[in-house]
């Protein structure tokens, strides 16, 4: 035990340190619509949803962090050496990125890290792929959702006589993007590890969209009389604790990264004997988001809270409700998702309802693009550090 306690230590201060990264890149997205209204200072909004940040895993759920440590990969691939080079590949990956002002998914970072630590360690079967009949109901449901979306939006559209075409298009990416979360929700459909990651890549901003364009609708229309000061009044405050609720949920999500892989470094060492998260494993994970949070990245922040479209306060507290409960929705199921891809489809959707020009699509397009190439971007990295580990191992005597 003595030969490996440095390397478990280490292995613990660098998953500390990719939580803190994950606050520090992720503070965008708790705080993107709240400075983007003018609701409040970066300075104030960054450090309340540190605060948030901390607490959310005690509101929700660790279950996220079961999933990080044993639904992705094999119990027997998750040695320290495969977590470490999945650690570092992943924190650098998501440094670099924040850097440039790109919001990549630690989540899917160090999930990418885990496989590709995994492959190149123990080979393609330590990666523990979905069933082939579990894919094959996915498709189905996610199918019959598309018809059934594309066919009620594009009536509404013929009876408003807009355009069909147009209606028909984004009628089935939602009936299929919400068919799925609504069956997992209602215990019809089981879907679990990497399947539900990489579903709730292309589903959870949807799912954001979706909500926060149906609730500005709700909202524009119950104060469609209201002057513009008055409903600032109204909306900047609940905005705010709409910030709070989504970082929260943000911290019982991506915190639990920390502590996934934490206690995988322990059962990996013999320390523990089962999955369990350790009270300080908890308590120290949330601290590192918490922290990292308050430092903020700056550069993504601003890119989420102007780049994307220009929102009002009631547009913001619609955004952060709906980012809200999709976290919640996603959390409590222990599925991984990116809070950034969540909150960012969240305000397109309130973007939308002024009409497609206003939003800036060549910002989402970049942003979409980083969310879909993280995974295997982050699988390429980590497989290459694991090689240079054992070529290193080789050389040294």
């Amino acid at each position: 035990m003595t030969g490996i306690e440095p390397l478990i230590v280490f292995g613990i201060a660098l998953a500390l340190v990719l939580n803190f990264l994950n606050g520090m890149a992720d503070a965008a997205q708790g705080i993107a619509t709240v400075v983007a209204t003018r609701a409040l200072s970066p300075f104030k909004a960054v450090l309340l949803t540190g605060f948030c940040n901390m607490i959310g895993p005690f509101i929700f759920t660790t279950a996220v962090a079961a999933t990080i440590g044993t639904a992705i990969v094999t119990p027997g691939a998750l040695t320290p050496q495969t977590l470490i080079v999945a650690m570092l590949s992943s924190t650098t990956l998501v440094f670099l990125a924040t850097r440039l002002g790109l919001p990549v998914s630690s989540s899917h970072a160090l999930i990418g890290g885990l496989i590709g630590a995994g492959i190149a360690a123990f080979g393609i079967g330590a990666v523990i792929w979905p069933d082939a009949g579990i894919i094959l109901d996915t498709f189905a449901w996610a199918l019959a959702g598309a018809a059934v979306g594309a066919i009620v939006v594009g009536a509404i559209a013929a009876t408003f006589q807009g355009d069909m075409r147009l209606a028909a298009i984004i009628g089935a990416i939602c009936g299929g993007a919400l068919a799925i979360p609504l069956l997992i929700l209602f215990g019809m459909l089981k879907i679990t590890g990497l399947l539900a990651v990489v579903l709730f890549i292309f589903i959870s901003p949807v799912l954001g969209a979706t909500a926060s364009f149906l609730f500005d609708i709700l909202v524009s229309h119950l104060f469609r009389n209201s002057r513009q000061d008055r409903m600032n009044r109204i909306f900047s405050p609940l905005q705010i604790v709409a910030c709070c609720f989504q970082a929260a949920g943000h911290g019982a999500n991506d915190g639990m990264h920390a502590v996934g892989v934490i206690v995988a470094l322990l059962v990996s060492a013999g320390i523990l004997s089962t999955f369990t998260v350790p009270s300080w494993v908890l308590l120290s994970s949330v601290a590192a988001i918490g922290i990292g949070t308050c430092f903020g990245g700056w550069k993504i922040v601003d890119r989420m809270a102007k780049g994307i479209t220009k929102i009002r306060p009631y547009q913001g507290f619609c955004a952060g409700t709906a980012g809200s409960m999709t976290l919640a929705l996603v959390t409590t199921h222990g599925i991984p998702v990116s809070s950034n891809n969540v909150i960012s489809g969240a305000i397109v959707g309130v973007g939308v309802t002024r009409g497609k020009n206003a939003v800036q699509w060549k910002v989402v397009r970049e942003m979409m693009t980083a969310w879909v190439v993280t995974i295997p971007l982050a699988a390429i990295c980590a497989w290459a550090g694991y090689m240079l580990f054992l070529l290193v191992g080789t050389l040294i005597p």
